[in-house]
């Protein structure tokens, strides 16, 4: 065994961990290919929020890359980190979208919310935070985002549109976007239930190459279109954050949302993937959790100095773990190979958006699944629930679901007699979204 070899088993603990190099290296190439669409959907998203496309796809694939060097070196987690879906959608269809912010005040509340992200960890917080909401708001959380994710892929490919009679009515199924769309949908679909690792990448693939036998998207001109050695400037989003601003405009339920959501689905994602690699004693702990949430955090922070929303935790590292992943040199496989993908810059412009908003309704569809865990049978529970949910696509507004969620639960439940059962941190909660409401009118 070569002494560079023997370094890297005893940084990483492989062995000790039962795992090879190997192993590790082809885990992460399937991490990699299995969450490898963010480089197309992301920069796309971003860009609906006012971000230059090619700054966007720079910022994402460095935050990226950041973030996953963290993980694998400090944290020693086979867990792939990248700007997440849902929030960039908070992000760019919301708070630059709906309330018509720029996009520099956006990245000012994601630093904020990093910032307080990373308190809440190092101080412990996040425990008592994460066991004082309500399981029933927890779930409605994530199922609310996922449905307001989803009412945006359907409105970016076309197959929902406005109507002045009924706010929403269906699209023509007959012009080419949402034709791709849905064949997009099926596509990744069929390849997601045949439990295939680059469904959704492939999809993207097939549709856009469909668009442009169609005539609906150019086709490259030569190699020069699909790769570049000439990597695009950073600068223009490069320390681009307005804190001052998003300080200005009060923004607690923003702030209040992008925390929530991260600490959720962070503490949520990394709990599951860590049961699945084996990190969880027979106590419940898992083994170096505060460093993965630590790098959670710093990596949001970096993000919104990049010019790009919040990085979290992909449940996609699932499949990395499944071929044996173990240790961090897994994530550092992923960095490297996002590293490796600023090359290819040309081929941003080259997928549609019909081809990227398919991977919005099937995150959504994902994030439906937790609707089971909610107990509709008690109103006390079942109500705010639904509030929080159905009130996310109505509004256009994941905060306002946030805020009638949990408004709606303090009232029921000590209407209800039962306000014993509400935990301080759930009226602190209230009563935040209750003043902002009230400020806006």
């Amino acid at each position: 065994m070569s002494r560079a070899k023997a370094a890297v088993e005893g940084f990483f603990k492989i062995r000790e961990r039962g795992s090879s190099i190997q192993t590790e290296l082809a885990a992460g190439l399937t991490t990699f290919v299995t969450m490898a669409y963010i480089i197309f959907v992301n920069p796309s998203i971003m860009a609906d929020a006012g971000i230059p496309r090619d700054a966007a796809f720079v910022a994402t694939i460095t935050a990226t890359v950041l973030g996953n060097l963290l993980m694998g070196l400090w944290a020693n987690y086979p867990i792939a980190l990248a700007p997440g879906m849902g929030l960039n959608a908070f992000f760019a269809y919301y708070v630059c979208g709906t309330m018509g912010l720029h996009w520099t005040v956006a990245l000012g509340a994601v630093f904020i919310s990093g910032v307080i992200f990373l308190i809440l960890t190092l101080t412990r917080v996040r425990e008592a935070l994460f066991n004082g909401i309500p399981t029933s708001i927890k779930y409605a959380l994530v199922v609310g985002v996922g449905m307001f994710i989803a009412l945006i892929g359907l409105k970016n490919a076309g197959i929902v549109v406005y109507s002045k009679a009924t706010l929403v009515t269906l699209g023509d199924l007959t012009a080419p976007a949402p034709l791709l769309a849905c064949f997009g949908m099926v596509v990744s679909s069929a390849l997601l239930a045949r439990k295939m690792p680059s469904a959704i990448l492939l999809g993207i693939v097939a549709t856009t190459l469909l668009s442009m036998c169609c005539g609906a998207s150019p086709a490259p001109a030569g190699l020069e279109s699909l790769v570049s050695l000439e990597i695009p400037s950073l600068a223009p989003v490069f320390l681009q954050l307005d804190i001052r601003g998003a300080l200005h405009y009060g923004l607690v339920s923003i702030v209040l949302t992008f925390t929530i959501v991260e600490l959720f689905d962070n503490m949520g994602a990394l709990i599951g993937l860590s049961r699945k690699a084996g990190f969880m004693g027979k106590d419940g702990r898992v083994q170096g959790l505060g460093r993965a949430l630590t790098t959670d955090s710093t990596g949001t922070i970096v993000s919104s100095f990049l010019g790009t929303s919040t990085i979290t935790t992909y449940i996609e590292s699932a499949a990395g773990i499944a071929q044996g992943a173990r240790t961090g040199l897994c994530a550092i496989t992923v960095a490297v190979l996002f590293a490796l993908s600023l090359f290819f810059s040309p081929l941003i412009g080259l997928v549609p958006a019909c081809a990227t908003a398919p991977v919005l309704l099937l995150v959504g569809a994902g994030m439906m699944t937790e609707v089971g865990n909610i107990d509709f049978h008690d109103p006390t529970e079942g109500f705010p629930a639904f509030l929080t949910i159905i009130m996310m696509p109505m509004t256009c507004s994941v905060a306002s679901g946030f805020g009638f969620g949990f408004i709606s639960y303090v009232v029921i439940k000590t209407l209800a007699g039962r306000a014993r059962e509400i935990s301080g941190c759930t009226w602190t909660i209230a009563i935040l979204f209750a003043i902002n409401f009230f400020m806006r009118g």
